[in-house]
């Protein structure tokens, strides 16, 4: 690992002056310090910013704001998270170890980068990595990457549990820029397909620091689920997901939301299905219908098109699980 200075600042404004392109800001580091160590992030500098931001979780005003620093697995046990937004929570506890999850931080885990594996090793070519080296992975090992909102530039999916429940409850990122202005960003703009710069992971402006996560409460805290079909039942990635959650009027569904990991370079919102299954009755054909709806116009790449009748059957297990609650 390259030697690195240490700065430990206790206020926003303090980390935004110490900031620069040869920084990073640091809080539990599980991510980081795993990319330091593999010489994919060079830091000359940490900035340790867990005294800096909140970490606290607070429902006011029909609002739950999460502090960035609250750990993942505060958010996952908060009553209040578990009372009114338990999709939260079911997503969170489904990713990485309790170990990780008592020192990743809120902001960190939207922050995380993907964990393709030519993105890890160095020796091959990587957008993501080396901007503009090329894409190792759309001709290669391909078996966990994109089927849906890819390009030639990178095929690599987003890795977080926490950030699809996040996306289909429609929650907002609040975050401070360099020229000390705070910003809100819907979570469904935050982080970015590849486009032309898939070495971005997200719209968060350069140097900016994230402080808040705000989630309006809403009518899908009843019939909720998310499932996650991956190698392995603990420490394992998605190969996909679906956070689902309906708001039901007896057997009639009034809102719906679906969401995905494991599909795409960011979270995925099926907003199609979501549309065809408003107004209809919860029934497993309707379920059925959606779930091809949502994966009709996929683009499997040559070893990932297990995922689509995978996706499909996650999707319509989802959301038989949010009858059973």
């Amino acid at each position: 690992m390259r030697p690195f200075n240490f700065e430990k600042v206790n206020s926003a404004p303090e980390a935004l002056a110490l900031k620069s392109a040869k920084s990073n800001y640091i809080a539990g580091g599980t991510n980081l310090v795993d990319l330091m160590k593999k010489n994919i992030a060079q830091p000359e500098t940490l900035i340790d910013v867990t005294t800096a931001i909140s970490n606290t979780v607070e429902n006011k005003n029909t609002v739950i704001t999460i502090g960035a620093m609250a750990s993942n697995n505060k958010v996952a046990t908060d009553k209040t998270i578990l009372n009114k937004f338990p999709l939260i929570s079911k997503s969170i506890l489904t990713g990485a170890s309790p170990q990780i999850r008592n020192m990743a931080s809120s902001a960190g885990n939207l922050l995380q980068r993907t964990r393709c594996p030519y993105f890890y090793d160095i020796t091959t070519p990587c957008n993501k990595r080396t901007p503009n080296s090329g894409c190792s992975a759309i001709e290669g090992g391909n078996r966990m990457s994109a089927i849906a909102g890819y390009n030639d530039q990178c095929v690599a999916v987003h890795p977080s549990d926490f950030c699809i429940s996040l996306v289909a409850l429609d929650a907002t990122v609040t975050a401070v820029t360099a020229e000390q202005k705070e910003i809100t960003i819907p979570f469904k703009d935050f982080h970015k397909l590849p486009d032309s710069t898939p070495w971005l992971d997200n719209n968060l402006p350069a140097n900016a620091i994230i402080t808040k996560i705000d989630v309006a409460e809403n009518k899908f805290n009843k019939n909720f689920s998310y499932v996650k079909v991956r190698d392995r039942s603990s420490y394992a990635f998605a190969l996909v997901s679906v956070a689902a959650a309906l708001d039901l009027d007896g057997k009639r569904i009034n809102d719906v939301r679906l969401a995905s990991g494991g599909v795409a370079h960011k979270p995925w919102r099926w907003y199609d299905a979501e549309e065809f299954l408003k107004g209809k009755r919860a029934t497993e054909d309707n379920f059925v219908e959606a779930a091809k709806l949502a994966t009709k116009d996929l683009k499997p790449l040559s070893e990932n098109a297990y995922k689509i009748p995978m996706l499909q059957g996650a999707i319509v297990t989802a959301l038989k699980d949010c009858l059973n609650q």
